[in-house]
């Protein structure tokens, strides 16, 4: 059990250090995403790996629980907007880390046209200039759920708001003439 102070690793290591094409793959994910580290890309990659195992468990077994629990899981994933709307069991096996990574906060900050760069997103993210609803989200790695994309803005009182909004209008001027 453990320390209830004291949480646990939320992720899985490579079991192997030293894979080239592993290695080439996890960077081409930190830069497209602006992820800190890989510790994040195999954060997502135990993610995935976990909901796989659930739906392989459920297809596999069949007992009195079973379909509830295959509703639970695929409700659980369309609601994280991770699956589509009318999606089945059998999608959740082919997950990718990527459909984990696109719904990070980061990563949807910088989809809306918030921010350059996906860095700068997450930069955006930390300091506190990024608001959800009206209430500030300091985490990069906030599971934005399906809706909630519409919610995204700039924090009231943030001064990187008004800054990106007055180069936004000067752009939109030089563009019309």
């Amino acid at each position: 059990m453990g320390h209830p102070r004291k949480s646990r690793k939320q992720y899985d290591t490579p079991p192997h250090p030293w894979n080239a094409e592993r290695i080439k793959n996890e960077n081409k994910l930190v830069s497209k995403y602006g992820l800190k580290s890989k510790k994040e890309v195999w954060k997502a990659e135990t993610m995935v790996r976990r909901y796989r195992r659930d739906a392989r468990h459920l297809l596999g077994v069949a007992t009195e629980h079973t379909p509830t629990e295959r509703k639970q899981l695929l409700a659980h994933l369309i609601r994280l907007g991770i699956l589509a709307e009318n999606s089945k069991l059998e999608d959740v096996l082919n997950l990718t880390v990527e459909d984990v990574l696109k719904r990070r906060l980061q990563t949807v900050v910088h989809q809306k046209g918030l921010s350059r760069t996906a860095k700068e997103a997450r930069i955006f993210v930390v300091h506190g200039h990024i608001a959800m609803d009206g209430k500030k989200v300091t985490s990069p790695s906030y599971m934005v759920k399906r809706g909630e994309e519409d919610i995204i803005d700039f924090y009231f009182s943030s001064p990187v708001a008004k800054q990106f909004k007055t180069e936004k209008t000067a752009a939109a001027k030089e563009s019309s003439d």
